[in-house]
């Protein structure tokens, strides 16, 4: 996810945050460089262009809201994906409790998002992926989004998710294997 360059990038990031001259510049591009991987996080959560971009938008506002408050104990990354990853949490549990469907639905009003998405190409094994993601319990599918697309490191996922490394590692081991399944079972 970040190279040593962009790591040192954000420490000189952090300070400026912190500086109260150049908080509003520094946000800025905040803004500019994680727009675009958390807005691919948080997709994959809800499986919605248009709610994706709304939980954006909420994301950076808490993230401003809050910027007193972030002293650079974690890494930049770190801090806007745990805010990004409750959001849609947040989200979700609303999504669910307005349709009046279980946790153990919510797969299937991921799927349902996925068959009616007219923001991607018409890729069917990419669509077929995203079906067999949308069928693991929410916190396989947001350990296998993290580590698949965005590579982001064991130690990394586990202080955004509050989780040890080692139960983040069997988690993404039974992911992939229930989306092994999943393509073998629907070809």
């Amino acid at each position: 996810m970040t190279d040593r360059s962009s790591a040192i990038n954000d420490s000189d990031l952090t300070a400026r945050l912190q500086n109260p001259e150049e908080c509003r510049a520094a946000f800025g591009e905040v803004i500019r460089r994680y727009s675009e991987p958390l807005y691919r996080q948080i997709r994959r959560m809800v499986e919605n262009h248009d709610d994706a971009n709304d939980l954006l938008q909420n994301t950076f506002l808490k993230a401003w809201s809050s910027i007193d408050a972030f002293r650079g104990q974690a890494k930049l990354s770190t801090w806007l994906y745990k805010i990004a990853i409750n959001e849609s949490l947040t989200f979700l549990e609303k999504e669910r409790k307005r349709l009046n469907i279980s946790i153990d639905d919510e797969s299937s009003m991921l799927i349902n998002a996925i068959e009616a998405d007219t923001h991607t190409d018409g890729d069917e094994t990419l669509k077929k992926l995203r079906q067999a993601i949308a069928t693991l319990p929410e916190k396989q599918r947001i350990v296998f989004n993290m580590r698949y697309y965005d590579e982001i490191p064991y130690e990394q996922m586990s202080e955004i998710l509050g989780t040890s490394a080692g139960a983040l590692k069997a988690s993404y081991h039974h992911a992939v294997k229930k989306i092994e399944r999943f393509f073998n079972d629907n070809d």
